[in-house]
């Protein structure tokens, strides 16, 4: 430096005290500077004193000498503490010397600028907020200094600059956003602890409603909660959580539409967790409002509720979500809501309801908003909740409808979906069920569209999937809201079977079914329109998938039986049997049908309604079973086993002879005689004991006897019969009981020519798949 230039009014012993190396001169130097100014002041020189302030600044603070830069940073620190109060006139021309020298590469140097800084503010106090963003700025730049000594100075700064904000009433928060919104997408960890302390603070702060302005930083707050560092994440997630206990006192005052339009979305874990939290307490809060934005929340929640217990807490809080949504929908959602405008015009099933105004105002939702992938599903919970929770001011909660077409579409797209998790699809069908148990007027407007992924759902690997799937078939199939006009279930159903069987009782099903003949199905008055519907479409996955039928079919079955009227079930299908074209599917069915009958506890009714046949509906039902019956010798037989038909059951073993006796024939004998050792025949075996009134059953069983190798269950009815008492006596000439007189009235004889009828085409589908043209001489071809 120019020693000899003029620097007046700074004394030369000053100027070299400035520029010297040894920081004790330059201490002595900025004590005289103090005492100068001082003089200024009370002579209330301002001139001088800014020319002493323009010397500091511009000769030494700026100067290419480090030693003079040092100089200029204590002088200037000096002059702002003999100032004191007056230091505010002066602070521009203080501070923005000392900012410059952060950005200097010598590390002491920066420190020395902190330091003064740290002297200028602590004298300044809340003088210093009107220059409050340049100082935040070099601040925020100084927090992720290398140096820890320039770190540590900063952090004393730091903590000063705080202590003025919260203590004072005039921060310009509005001047501060724009800065705040612009440093907090940083990366570097440690200024992301410093933007998020200072958020902390500035929302501590009673005078400054920082809520106001959290769509500016709310997306670079979640950011930051996806930091690697344990201690940033903790405290964003304090800072968050101050956030939301603000929304909850004054839910009313936050700007929850304009959220929506800057977040984005994320797939950190926390972050998910974070914004399931927001989610849940704004469900809590909103109510009924959130019904219209129910689909895109469900599209966020959903997926969450498979994961496992590595995100246990997601979960769990997704869970709290869809629970608290699904108690929103109520009886009330059904009722026609009146719509404004052309009634021919019905609104989209793909785009979110409308509020009042313009629809990129508050209380929109945008439209790609509802195409967000289960995969990247982290901000989109929160930006839902934001953006439905913005209706508690601009929305008449009377008003609220449901949307269901959305909800519906949202549902069925995770059923087809295959990757699907079991828990979600469960939450699907509980949707489903509960929509059709709370709305089923609507909800029958989406029937047709469902109905099919519903039947592909039984093939599921989850028991548990099932059981939800089969309850929201049987209350689609037992819904009053299902009863349509028969015209109206012809034009839409009839093309569609697949499937043709006799005629139903009532027009509804008639028309569905549309094969007229003599045979008529159950009275169903709790089944609706698609009850048949679901026999048919059950029956037809059976025949396409066996090992559906093998593994799980009488598992559906039994279920159905529990969940609708077994009798409806087994006449029904009975009904669809009799005139199904794959004779060997007919027999397979007939054969699971009949064990279900016989071994299943939820049969118990059915079987005891059937035992003495003592009604005009048992005995119909005993005829209308019998008619598919046929499809399986051994299971005729054993109806009639069970229905205590024991002189029909002789007559038809003694037509056994006369049909083509194969393994799988000799097995299914088998079983019976193992059926009749079961709990189920206990009747029949006791009746044994009555040799004279049931002779027909003793020969009936060595009928079946006779049909028998000698295997293991060949012995095992040559033991039961032996038990018999008095052989000799088992005569035929008495009648066969007088309590047959109750349904004396059916004709046995039609029955016996059906079963030759069915036994007939089953014959000849055996030989013509054998190649065998030619009809042997038999008694069963007519």
């Amino acid at each position: 430096m120019n020693t000899e230039k003029d620097f007046s009014p700074l004394t030369p012993n000053i100027v070299r005290a400035l520029n010297d190396k040894l920081y004790e001169k330059r201490k002595v130097a900025a004590l005289e500077i103090e005492k100068l100014v001082r003089e200024f002041v009370a002579q209330n020189n301002s001139t001088q004193i800014r020319h002493v302030i323009q010397i500091l600044a511009s000769e030494f603070a700026l100067s290419q000498h480090p030693h003079s830069r040092k100089g200029g940073l204590i002088g200037l620190a000096a002059c702002s503490i003999a100032l004191g109060k007056d230091s505010g006139l002066y602070l521009k021309e203080l501070i923005e010397p000392v900012l410059t020298c952060f950005n200097d590469s010598d590390s002491r140097l920066r420190y020395y600028a902190c330091e003064a800084l740290y002297n200028i503010v602590k004298v300044a106090r809340g003088a210093v907020l009107p220059h409050f963003n340049v100082l935040f700025d070099g601040l925020s730049k100084l927090a992720a200094d290398p140096d820890p000594n320039v770190k540590s100075g900063s952090e004393l700064l730091d903590r000063l600059l705080k202590d003025i904000v919260t203590e004072s009433n005039k921060f310009d928060l509005v001047a501060f956003v724009p800065l705040l919104r612009e440093r907090i997408y940083s990366n570097n960890q440690y200024a992301r602890q410093f933007i998020i302390s200072w958020i902390l603070v500035l929302e501590s702060v009673p005078d400054i409603n920082l809520i106001d302005y959290l769509p500016e930083i709310l997306d670079g707050l979640f950011q930051i909660l996806g930091d690697s560092s344990k201690e940033i994440r903790r405290t964003c997630e304090v800072v968050l959580g101050e956030f939301l206990k603000e929304i909850k006192k004054t839910p009313s005052s936050v700007k929850y539409a304009e959220m929506a339009n800057i977040l984005v979305i994320h797939s950190n874990d926390l972050i998910q967790l974070t914004a399931m939290t927001w989610m849940r307490e704004f469900i809590q809060l909103a109510g009924r409002v959130v019904l219209p934005y129910s689909s895109g929340i469900l599209t966020a929640v959903l997926p969450c509720l498979s994961y496992d217990d590595r995100k246990k807490s997601t979960k769990e809080a997704a869970s709290a979500c869809n629970h608290s949504l699904m108690k929103l929908v109520t009886p009330e959602d059904d009722e026609d809501e009146e719509v404004a405008g052309d009634s021919d015009s019905p609104p989209r099933a793909d785009s979110p309801p409308k509020t009042e105004g313009d629809t990129n105002g508050p209380g929109s939702i945008p439209v790609w908003l509802f195409g967000i992938s289960c995969k990247s599903l982290g901000i989109s919970w929160l930006l839902l909740s934001l953006t439905v929770f913005s209706l508690l001011d601009s929305t008449d909660r009377s008003q609220v409808t449901l949307d269901l077409d959305g909800i519906v579409q949202v549902l069925d797209r995770h059923l087809h979906d295959s990757t699907t998790g079991m828990m979600t699809r469960i939450a699907v069908l509980k949707w489903l069920y509960h929509l059709y148990i709370k709305t089923p007027r609507k909800m029958f407007r989406h029937t047709d569209s469902l109905f099919p992924m519903l039947l592909k759902t039984l093939s599921d690997e989850s028991d548990e999937v099932i059981l939800k799937d089969l309850e929201v078939l049987a209350e689609i199939a037992s819904s009053p809201a299902g009863q349509t006009d028969a015209s109206d279930s012809c034009d839409n159903s009839d093309n569609k079977l697949e499937l043709q069987v006799p005629v139903a009782a009532n027009a509804t099903l008639s028309c569905i079914i549309g094969s007229k003949v003599g045979d008529s199905s159950p009275s169903t008055p709790s089944m609706n329109s698609y009850f048949y519907k679901f026999m048919i479409n059950l029956l037809k996955r059976f025949s396409l998938e066996r090992k559906l039928l093998e593994n799980r079919g009488a598992f559906i079955i039994r279920q159905l039986c529990l969940l609708l009227h077994a009798e409806n079930i087994f006449h029904s299908m009975a009904d669809i049997l009799l005139k199904e074209e794959d004779l060997k599917f007919a027999s397979t069915m007939v054969q699971t049908l009949n064990t279900i009958l016989l071994t299943s506890a939820e049969l118990f009714q059915l079987r005891n309604q059937l035992k003495d046949l003592r009604t005009q509906e048992s005995c119909a039902l005993f005829c209308c079973l019998y008619r598919s019956w046929c499809h399986n010798p051994v299971a005729t037989v054993s109806l009639c086993f069970l229905t205590q038909n024991y002189q029909h059951a002789y007559d038809l073993i003694q037509k056994f002879g006369d049909l083509e006796v194969t393994v799988d024939f000799l097995m299914e004998v088998d079983k019976l005689v193992q059926l009749i050792e079961s709990p189920i025949f206990t009747y029949l075996r006791l009746q044994l004991l009555d040799v004279e009134n049931n002779p027909y059953l003793i020969k009936a069983l060595y009928g079946l006897l006779m049909l028998l190798p000698q295997s293991q269950a060949f012995q095992l009815l040559s033991h039961r019969l032996r038990c018999v008492p008095n052989p000799e006596l088992m005569r035929t000439s008495k009648p066969a009981g007088a309590k047959r007189a109750a349904y004396a009235h059916m004709d046995y004889n039609d029955l016996l020519k059906h079963f030759d009828r069915v036994q007939s085409k089953h014959l000849e589908v055996r030989h013509q798949r054998s190649g065998r043209t030619d009809h042997p001489d038999r008694k069963l071809m007519l």
